[in-house]
């Protein structure tokens, strides 16, 4: 990575002003006319910092930093310097003061002797002011005073104003170039934040290896420390940060306090022997501000599986080995004592697996295990009040299960609710639990061990959906989210942690907002540009979320159906050229972190997918004797070559290893193996036919749209006796949502010839009428329309369209296909307003509900950009957590469409996302539907857990509904045909509906549904 010292040399270029994203602004960069601005660099001159040499050190760190930022911005680096309190006198008429109060002698006189009132943070947590204050030492006339309530807010206050100035908190990490000024101001009545919604917000390193681990290995193996668990850990490098040997912990810290969290769970595997590897990582971490703690199945400080490795002996079972056990965690804790931590209490078994033993017995012995750990703490902690102690216990799994089944937990300890690993989360805090003094939190996966660790697949929607839902039912004490190995997740890292700062400034609507300002901070672009960077990354989250990129396979996406592949390689290509175009706009000093952060992330997963679809279709050419079969072939190949040389491309400019996951032909859930042994994995499997040979039936092939069959021929797609086939047949109506439908025509052999098209009807348009088709121009699409629907008589009309191929030394072949056309504009009442049937079906989105009735402040609201096609919509507001209401009572959305068929029942398909029973097990996720007036029909669609702490059948497995990333709810209506009425009731709050597509009777089967119908 390039170190901050290099910045110093790079030459930059003034495009906007940054500011804090989310957060109050008070930095400009040019003088204000009325005087309300304290300067910080001007006219080639920076002010001095002072703090107190009886100040925090992990302030005095970070005011380090702070002077280093801002030279990093001005090329004027700021004198710091200790000044006490006790009759000094400073040769300075403007300075910066930065100082903790209670903790820093200098910020309490200035606060005695100005008579400045700080009751606004006085006691908080994590909270500052700051403000220009004249006379506030002997001579200094004015200065910007910076407080912190404590040491962190001390911290997060400087680190504030250097996002402001132009210092991306992921200089280092993304290798982001700060924004240069020649001048610098802060406003006199300057920025503060009061104590931040979550009180601990950090990240855990989850199954760091290969990416991080293997780069860490190559960058960092000279640590100090007594033990390597596998050489990950290490110094930091001098150029960078600290200047110290501080240990690889100390980049960690680093960045988490610039994004203003303040707790870490070290790595799960080679990353962690956190407290042995360097003696040197704990201290410095609580030096630094960082609370550090393990992870949910690591009690007492203690890593598991990398210490019990080094130092147990006998079996991880507290049943069998509780002596051993006991006096590993009094050691764990006697190591950690003096330090700031949130200690994780507990127990799981042995590989992170559940413990031995029935439900009772595990109870039973969880019981124990709660007991003798707070024993622990009262012996070395000398106190009989253990609740003083922050403690916490991760429901995890089976875990949940157990507490849901009574297992007792002690009011003080935190109770971390947890996700499923896919993003949604299992359980949140039930009103009789939302006020425990421990309070309650929530573990996230952005990355999970589970099926996806390679690149970005979580929408920022998504993550507001979850974690708003968790400050409104009081789980905020403690978040921690599981980020692998750390990137490519920057952006996903940021937008949590701001969530965790402030989250009363983010909405559904601002989501955008959010990405817009961090592309205008990272890459110095103008609002446009940053806004298409924006839509980008919405984008191409929405694709990858679709299902996890590890999870797809060759058939994820119907290849004949509503062109669900056609529309899904056209949406990657369109993000990629976006992509494209944005990137070469950059300055090569731009780059490396725009292709870490998005190009890279486009082109990759353009790359897999393309790939995965076109290994599809090449199996599909080749069961329809068709030679393009081959050039798919050709084509998964070479895209499988550039996933490889994307992944070098990469490692070229971060000079490491951070792509190293294996993203393709993934089996389970430690395929990493692959990588690391053999840099090699499996290319989708893909067919040929043979290229000198013409298929049976003749050089020609036709394939109708939406069909896997091909003529002439007999198979068991053209017909079901499968010989003795009739032509192909599609069918055209005024509403179908694409306005026509298509013919592949596609060489069958090596002969190449010319064809020509030939129709009975004169309504019927044909894009082209002749062609020649050859191993070069291998396929040909025809599409078939009616421009004008008067020239079609109502009711059903049959055209015929003969295609002739000729070829050198052949009989000329002769192929029919046969058209219907049903005009149905008759149908059609003249003062309907709504969706409008097309080939037995009728499809739209949530949000476009015609009609959005509210019932006591209640109302439907629309979340954009979550989901899979267009939106999500869900009951709001939130914070009225306890309301429901029964079917047919609560708030509504009503839609209406039209049918044109003589269906006399439909079956209604809701589509919804994967929530599960998280507000507590009498309270499942509900809705309910009604179709004009006929009975109300209600939907408990999450079944219940099948065992305590599992997830309901129907949700794992390749098929399920975390995987598929939607549940689909079919209930069945009677009508008549004509105009129709949908509605939609609220019962549960929290429930979140994407689309419906109604079935009259030729729903196809896709991943992604129909598109949306016509809309009159």
């Amino acid at each position: 990575m390039l170190t901050l010292l290099l910045y110093v040399l790079c030459a930059f270029f003034l495009i906007h002003d940054v500011a804090a994203i989310g957060q109050e602004t008070c930095v400009v960069f040019q003088q204000s006319s009325g005087g309300s601005t304290f300067p910080v660099v001007q006219n080639g001159a920076a002010v001095p910092v002072f703090v107190s040499p009886d100040e925090w050190p992990g302030v005095q760190r970070a005011a380090s930093d702070f002077v280093s930022d801002i030279e990093l911005v001005t090329q004027l680096k700021p004198t710091l310097s200790n000044v006490s309190a006790s009759g000094t006198t400073v040769n300075s008429s403007q300075a910066i003061i930065v100082g903790t109060l209670g903790k820093s002698s200098l910020i309490d006189q200035i606060v005695n002797n100005t008579q400045l009132d700080v009751s606004s943070i006085q006691g908080l947590w994590e909270s500052f002011l700051g403000m220009e204050v004249a006379n506030p030492l002997p001579g200094v006339d004015s200065a910007y005073v910076i407080i912190g309530s404590d040491k962190r807010g001390t911290i997060f206050a400087m680190y504030d104003l250097s996002e402001q100035f132009g210092v991306s908190p992921w200089v280092w990490w993304a290798d982001v170039v700060p924004t240069q000024h020649s001048e610098l101001f802060i406003t006199s009545s300057g920025c503060s934040h009061g104590p931040p919604t979550v009180q601990i917000r950090g990240i855990f390193l989850n199954d760091e290896q290969p990416a991080l681990t293997n780069w860490a290995q190559e960058k960092f193996t000279n640590s100090p420390g007594l033990f390597k668990s596998n050489g990950a850990t290490g110094t930091a490098p001098p150029a960078n940060l600290t200047g110290s040997p501080f240990g690889i912990g100390i980049l960690f810290q680093t960045l988490i306090l610039r994004l203003k969290g303040n707790y870490l769970w070290p790595g799960l595997y080679s990353f962690n022997a956190f407290c042995v590897d360097d003696p040197l990582n704990q201290p410095m971490a609580d030096l630094f501000g960082i609370i550090m703690g393990t992870s949910h199945e690591e009690p007492m400080m203690r890593s598991i599986p990398v210490e019990w490795g080094l130092f147990g002996q006998g079996a991880w079972d507290y049943s069998t080995n509780a002596a051993f056990i006991y006096n590993f965690w009094v050691e764990g804790i006697e190591r950690a004592k003096d330090y700031e931590g949130l200690y994780t209490v507990g127990m799981r078994g042995d590989g992170d697996l559940p413990l031995v033993g029935t439900i009772a017995e595990n109870i039973g012995l969880l019981e124990q295990i709660i007991t003798d750990q707070r024993t622990i703490f009262s012996t070395i902690f000398n106190t009989t009040d253990v609740t003083t102690i922050p403690q916490v216990w991760t429901l995890y799994e089976e875990v949940e299960g157990y507490y849901d089944e009574g297992l007792p937990v002690p009011d003080d300890i935190a109770l971390m609710w947890t996700d499923d690993d896919y993003g949604n989360i299992r359980r949140y805090p039930i009103p009789s639990e939302q006020n425990r003094t421990g309070g309650a939190g929530v573990y996230y996966h952005v990355a999970s061990p589970s099926d996806y660790k390679w690149i970005t697949s979580t929408q920022l929607s998504k993550l507001y959906e979850q974690m708003s839902l968790a400050v409104v039912r009081n789980a905020t004490r403690v978040w921690v989210l599981n980020v692998g190995d750390l990137k490519p997740y920057e952006r996903e890292i940021e937008y949590w942690m701001a969530l965790g700062w402030n989250a009363s400034v983010w909405t559904p609507d601002n989501v955008d907002d959010f990405v817009t300002a961090w592309a205008q901070r990272e890459f110095k672009l103008d609002v446009t540009d940053a806004s298409t960077v924006a839509e980008i990354v919405s984008n191409l989250t929405r694709y990858n979320a679709l299902r996890k990129p590890e999870m797809l396979n060759s058939t994820t996406f119907s290849l004949v159906n509503y062109r669900e592949a056609e529309r899904v390689v056209t949406q990657w290509d369109t993000l990629a050229n976006a992509s494209t175009e944005i990137y070469n706009k950059l300055s090569s000093d731009l780059q490396p972190s725009f292709f870490q952060t998005v190009q890279h992330p486009v082109l990759a997963s353009q790359t897999l997918g393309k790939m995965l679809i076109f290994a599809g279709e090449n199996n599909l050419r080749a069961s329809q004797a068709m030679i393009s079969a081959n050039t798919l072939a050709d084509k998964v190949q070479d895209l499988f070559e550039k996933d490889y040389d994307l992944e070098e491309e990469y490692h070229s400019i971060l000079d490491g290893c951070m792509m190293d996951q294996t993203h393709v032909g993934y089996a389970y859930w430690q395929q990493q193996v692959n990588n690391i042994l053999t840099r090699f994995f499996s290319m989708p499997p893909v067919n040929r036919v043979q290229s000198r040979k013409q298929a049976l039936p003749g050089v020609l092939r036709i394939v109708p749209e939406g069909s896997y069959g091909a003529w002439p021929g007999d198979d068991h797609f053209d017909c079901a006796q499968m010989y003795n086939c009739p032509p192909p047949t599609v069918t055209l109506d005024p509403f179908n949502p694409f306005g026509n439908v298509y013919l592949v025509l596609g060489a069958g052999g090596p002969v190449p010839f010319t064809w020509n098209a030939t129709s009975n009807a004169t309504w019927l348009e044909i894009s082209s009428t002749s062609g020649s088709l050859s191993t070069t121009t291998q396929e040909q699409k025809i599409f078939l329309s009616i421009p004008d629907w008067s020239q079609v008589s109502p009711g059903s009309t049959l055209a015929q369209i003969n295609f002739t191929a000729v070829a050198a030394n052949q009989s000329d072949l002769i192929v029919p296909v046969m058209v219907e056309a049903t005009n149905n504009l008759g149908g059609v009442p003249t003062n309907f307003t709504g969706f409008v049937e097309s080939l037995g079906v009728v499809s739209f989105e949530a949000a476009h509900a015609i009609r959005n009735n509210s019932v006591d402040g209640f109302y439907w609201r629309e979340l954009p950009g979550y989901g899979r096609t267009l939106s999500g919509i869900t009951p709001w507001p939130r914070e009225a957590v306890q309301g429901n209401f029964s079917a047919g009572a609560g708030p509504s959305l009503e839609y209406d469409f039209l049918l044109l068929n003589n269906q006399t029942n439909i079956t209604v398909v809701t589509r919804l996302s994967p929530s599960l029973n998280a507000y507590g097990s009498d309270r499942p996720l509900a809705f309910a539907l009604q179709v004009n007036s006929e009975p109300i029909q209600t939907s408990y669609f999450i079944p219940p857990d099948v065992t305590p702490g599992g997830e309901p059948a129907p949700w794992g497995g390749l098929d399920g509904f975390a995987a598929n990333v939607i549940v689909s709810v079919n209930m069945t209506f009677n009508v008549n045909p004509g105009a129709q009425t949908l509605k939609l009731f609220m019962i549960e709050p929290a429930v979140v509906v994407q689309k419906f597509d109604i079935d009259t009777g030729n729903l196809q089967a896709s991943y992604l549904g129909p598109t949306e119908s016509v809309f009159i």
